[in-house]
């Protein structure tokens, strides 16, 4: 079972509201293609400049409060499901029997901990079909809304199903030692859990950019893959173990 995270970076420009990249998208759809049905695959989509920049306006992180609030709430939540059926549609097409499950619907939130029944993803899997999961808003106990990002339910799903590899695909080369942009940034090939890092976070970004798919790629125990999703044939590398990008030394 091979997890596969399509970063908000990879499907959308974070800073141009409302993008998508289509062309991209149906890149990544192609090569998943060529390992189905011997492999099987659990997909899991990033907010990107749709869900980001309504959640971002709204406040929808500081939790309830009053009806601007909650009418944000549903937008948000309606603009990711138009992402959603956007990337579902692209992989029908390639004849990949994707199944999206929305994660307001399965998932509920306390205090940060992610509560719910994951026995849904499971039947899928048992069946061939491909779940492809994302980050949404979501009810919590503690202050009655908040968002789940994409990464948050990948360690927690992946765990659950036993993962063979959890693959992250980003819009740089993997995890480097400082900011990309800067011009002696060096490609990190293996980190361990004692790494010292900054995040670099894009303008619409509220979820924790580098910093939290670390953190969350931290708790899991199978090997971890950070690759350039924009570049074609490095998914391919990942799902077959070659040497590409950053990989989570176990």
């Amino acid at each position: 079972m091979i997890v596969i995270k399509l970063g908000g970076s990879v499907i959308s420009n974070k800073n141009k509201p409302f993008s998508f990249n289509e062309n991209i998208v149906k890149q990544i759809a192609s090569e998943i293609k060529k390992f189905y049905p011997e492999k099987n695959f659990l997909l899991v989509h990033g907010g990107g400049s749709f869900g980001h920049p309504l959640a971002k306006k709204y406040e929808i992180r500081k939790g309830m409060n009053g009806i601007k609030r909650m009418i944000g709430f549903s937008k948000t939540h309606e603009a990711m499901l138009e992402l959603n059926k956007k990337i579902v549609n692209i992989f029908l097409e390639k004849n990949l029997p994707v199944f999206s499950i929305s994660t307001s619907s399965i998932f509920l939130m306390d205090n940060g901990k992610m509560h719910g029944n994951v026995s849904i993803i499971k039947e899928l899997l048992n069946l061939e079909f491909i779940p492809i999961l994302f980050g949404d808003v979501v009810l919590t106990r503690d202050k009655g809304i908040d968002i789940l990002s994409g990464d948050k339910i990948i360690s927690h799903v992946a765990k659950k199903i036993e993962a063979e590899k959890v693959i992250f695909l980003m819009d740089v080369d993997g995890i480097y030692n400082k900011n990309p942009s800067e011009k002696d940034a060096e490609l990190i090939d293996e980190i361990d859990r004692s790494i010292q890092f900054k995040s670099t976070t894009g303008k619409f970004d509220v979820t924790g950019g580098i910093e939290n798919k670390l953190k969350e790629a931290f708790k899991l125990h199978c090997p971890v893959y950070f690759i350039n999703g924009m570049v074609k044939g490095n998914l391919t590398k990942a799902i077959e173990g070659r040497k590409i990008g950053t990989r989570i030394k176990q």
